[in-house]
């Protein structure tokens, strides 16, 4: 073969890979790592589309789309807490999908109202404490009730909690914190709190698996995951502050400016399916899926029996609260330490 005829074979082989390339779905997924690849493996097996995922944290995600904009490696967002999808979409960073959301329960409808339909709700958590009975038992620690029990210096080095700069499980509890106790109150009593932290993870799960594992003695945390360690048959009890509690919609988004945006489309569709929901618990996921016809474990958190306060999406996940708050965190809690 001469050499124009190598150089056609490999132009036309080039052409295919990139064909193939922007056929395939590129996804961000800020859900735990197994119920991100549980996803994926369900969407190609239905859909016949070859998905490139990642995991990344909430705020390690809105940090990349926002450096990303006007030009993204990723067509669609799934997973994390609400608040930096509505940022997201706030700054132009993604798009409507203009999926049937009919069939979604109200807060998940609500996320698409507030954000113009540029996030859709997946699935909603609460925030809860859990604590580790054997190490309390072995320290004799009254376990805590409230939020206002991490303040006892009896739990010196024992509390872990995530940083809200890059974990959106600590962003709603900074967010719930001040919408229960005001922001001044709020912020005097984690910066009191951080006395007791011995460690700010990057990952909201992480100090709930410290504490399951017995590293640490209590954790901050959404419930439907601590449940997730309870059922592997970890030694974890699982509290709802006296105070009131908030909780999390998991969003999901498409870029603005994706390169695959029908197959996002499709995406989104299948993740808000009843269908791909119900298939949580096949890996332990037991938060509360947003389609009212998906199934519901049992040992889900049951919202209703929760004390959970009137969140408000709109203002807690606007750029500018968002910013002023974690500058204020980073300021007067994490010094704390």
């Amino acid at each position: 073969m001469n050499y124009f005829a190598i150089l056609g074979v490999a132009l036309a082989f080039s052409g295919l890979s990139g064909t193939a390339r922007a056929e395939a779905l590129n996804v961000i997924c800020s859900n735990e790592r197994d119920w991100c690849d549980l996803m994926v493996e369900n969407f190609e097996r239905a859909t016949g589309i070859a998905v490139s995922m990642q995991r990344k944290s909430t705020g390690e995600t809105l940090a990349q789309v926002r450096a990303e904009a006007g030009n993204p490696t990723v067509d669609v967002w799934w997973g994390g807490t609400g608040d930096p999808h509505l940022i997201a979409a706030a700054e132009g960073l993604t798009q409507p999908s203009g999926v049937d959301i009919s069939e979604l329960l109200g807060w998940a409808k609500n996320l698409a109202d507030i954000s113009g339909g540029r996030a859709i709700g997946i699935h909603a958590g609460a925030l809860g404490i859990a604590y580790n009975a054997e190490i309390l038992a072995e320290k004799g620690l009254e376990p805590p009730a409230c939020w206002r029990d991490l303040l006892n210096p009896v739990y010196a080095d024992q509390i872990q909690m995530a940083d809200p700069n890059s974990s959106g499980t600590a962003y709603t509890q900074l967010a719930t914190l001040v919408q229960i106790f005001g922001e001044e109150d709020a912020f005097r009593l984690l910066a009191e709190i951080g006395q007791n932290v011995r460690a700010y993870t990057s990952s909201g799960s992480a100090p709930s698996k410290a504490a399951a594992r017995g590293e640490i003695g209590i954790s901050v945390g959404f419930m439907h995951e601590m449940v997730k360690l309870v059922v592997a048959g970890y030694p974890l009890e699982i509290v709802s502050p006296c105070e009131g509690t908030g909780y999390e919609v998991g969003g999901v988004s498409v870029m603005k400016g994706a390169d695959n945006f029908a197959e996002a489309v499709r995406w989104v569709e299948f993740v808000i399916s009843a269908e791909a929901q119900s298939a949580g618990p096949e890996v332990q996921v037991f938060n509360v899926p947003s389609n009212s016809n998906a199934y519901v474990p049992p040992e889900s958190p049951s919202l209703g029996s929760i004390n959970l306060i009137d969140y408000d999406f709109a203002t807690y996940g606007s750029s500018e609260t968002r910013a002023r708050l974690l500058a204020r965190w980073d300021a007067e809690v994490k010094p704390s330490r």
